[in-house]
């Protein structure tokens, strides 16, 4: 319903919106934002002790949900960018969201609203499961004595079957979290930043891992309903690579030489919470912590 702009501009103009150097380095730095979109893939894997038959349904649904997800990302983006008149106009439109602008060419206020209630409405809902993927993977931390005080997280509520201080700790500190904003836009958005850099690094780790026990010791690995087969390791060994790819330009700020507002504060909590993660597992992971459960058997 929009004024379209022509296919040549849509898929052969690109636009170094942080003034860098090269087209290239912009669009590395871009990336970043795909992958941020891409996160969620994974969320299954947070709830995989409440799934049936995890080991082959879990990373089932992690493939469909990422390509599924990406297949129709990639055309909503391609639609969007034909009715995307202005990128500068879009940015700087009054109201803070490019994509509103983008509505704007469309609808009356009331179509606008409509359409923005259909993207709102699902990412209020998707708060409550955020949240109990959040307090799932608390309880089972704590569970699994990795976090202070895991004795008293970890309490499960005999009559709800629940694990509610996990739950309720969970909540307060979103809460906490989001109040930061009141206070300091640079702050808040600091934390926020951290969120690619250390998934990436968590999933360097965990891929490590399993590439080391692939070629020095297959054997203790647990047997896998669900494998790439032969391709396997070299798929691992290309995750990896991308994964410390991408770890390397999370770090990178929007533009050259940016103001503190603008300055990507991620490394810096990248750091802290690095340095705290150390000291914690010094104290008392090393001494409590024997990793997660690998095989789990129900006696009725």
């Amino acid at each position: 319903m929009a004024p379209h702009n022509p296919a040549k501009r849509v898929f052969t103009e690109f636009n170094n919106g942080g003034n860098w150097p090269s087209m290239g380095i912009s669009l590395m730095i871009g990336q970043i934002t795909a992958i941020y979109g891409s996160l969620s893939s994974d969320a299954t894997a947070h709830m995989s002790e409440e799934v049936k038959d995890a080991g082959r349904y879990v990373p089932i649904a992690i493939a469909w949900g990422y390509f599924g997800n990406g297949i129709l990302a990639l055309v909503i983006i391609v639609g969007f960018l034909f009715a995307l008149p202005s990128v500068p106009d879009a940015l700087s439109d009054s109201t803070g969201f490019p994509f509103l602008y983008v509505f704007k060419q469309i609808f009356s206020t009331s179509g606008v609203n409509g359409l923005t209630a259909t993207i709102l409405i699902p990412v209020i809902f998707s708060n409550i499961l955020f949240n109990a993927s959040t307090a799932r993977q608390t309880y089972a931390f704590a569970r699994d004595r990795g976090l202070p005080f895991a004795k008293w997280i970890s309490w499960v509520d005999p009559k709800r079957r629940i694990p509610v201080r996990a739950i309720a700790l969970s909540c307060l500190v979103s809460v906490l979290l989001s109040l930061i904003n009141i206070g300091s836009l640079v702050a808040f958005n600091a934390i926020i930043s951290l969120n690619v850099a250390a998934l990436m690094y968590t999933y360097a780790v965990s891929i490590s891992c399993v590439i080391y026990r692939k070629i020095a010791c297959p054997e203790t690995l647990p047997s896998r309903r669900w494998s790439l087969g032969r391709y396997g390791l070299a798929i691992n060994i290309a995750g990896l690579l991308y994964v410390l790819f991408a770890l390397f330009w999370s770090f990178w700020p929007p533009s050259p030489s940016p103001k503190a507002r603008d300055f990507n504060w991620s490394v810096v909590i990248f750091a802290g919470v690095f340095i705290m993660s150390l000291l914690m597992y010094t104290v008392q992971g090393r001494r409590h912590y024997v990793g997660p459960v690998v095989i789990i058997q129900r006696h009725d």
